[in-house]
């Protein structure tokens, strides 16, 4: 499952730091996940806005937000 990955790349992250403290790392894991889910629902969804934000869940209007935030368009 998505969060079984999930759990498996933040406990890779974790054995990474060699007992240095985290730091961001909730939004280091959305930045992450964020721009390729908005790229892939789009691809499925043909490219159209109004389809992708549905299958999102979000309004059309945040999910233009988003897609500049992450430069993409």
């Amino acid at each position: 499952t998505l969060s079984d990955h999930v759990r498996v790349s933040v406990e890779a992250y974790f054995a990474r730091l060699n007992g240095h403290d985290a730091a961001g790392l909730y939004q280091l894991v959305l930045n992450e996940v964020e721009k390729p889910l908005l790229e892939t629902a789009l691809k499925h969804s043909d490219f159209n806005q109004s389809k992708a934000a549905k299958a999102l869940g979000l309004s059309r209007s945040t999910l233009r937000k988003k897609l500049e935030q992450h430069g993409i368009g």
